[in-house]
């Protein structure tokens, strides 16, 4: 019994999804990477605590999608370079809060602007109504998907 249409990888919604999202996160890592000298993980490890500053390690793991040896990788090159310090966790010695320090968040707020002026050239031709609908067509799918998952913890 064969498929009674052929399967067409680029109508399939995970291959979409995935080499969209790869066209668009490489189209602005030209810019953090170029303009501002940091690699992808980088960027999302600073942009994730310029808007969370204080949070732990694994859920930082957990926010950025990167797996717990990348961070702990891209967090050590953060600090040689004074962008990123560490905290210690007075209940738990083991565990350390991360904060972008004066330099990282002078870069932040440097890249931050860029990226979203990037992003709005990105999206200029969908109007605000398209852009609210695509963002909660994206949640739903992401929601559907994580259930049961462990969900980033949003730490002070």
């Amino acid at each position: 019994m064969g498929i009674s249409q052929p399967f067409l990888l680029d109508d399939f919604l995970p291959y979409k999804l995935v080499k969209t999202a790869s066209h668009v996160a490489d189209a602005l890592s030209h810019i953090y990477e170029k303009e501002f000298g940091i690699t992808r993980p980088e960027w999302r490890i600073l942009a994730s605590l310029g808007a969370r500053d204080g949070i732990k390690a694994k859920a930082l793991a957990v926010e950025t999608s990167l797996d717990k040896v990348k961070v702990s990788r891209t967090l050590v090159g953060l600090e040689k370079r004074e962008l990123v310090c560490k905290t210690r966790d007075e209940r738990d010695q083991r565990a350390a809060y991360l904060h972008l320090t004066e330099k990282g968040r002078a870069l932040y707020d440097k890249v931050v602007p860029r990226a979203k002026e990037w992003e709005k050239e990105l999206l200029a031709e969908l109007s605000p109504e398209h852009y609210q609908t695509f963002l909660a067509m994206l949640d739903s799918l992401s929601a559907k998907t994580q259930k049961g998952e462990e969900r980033v913890i949003r730490e002070p």
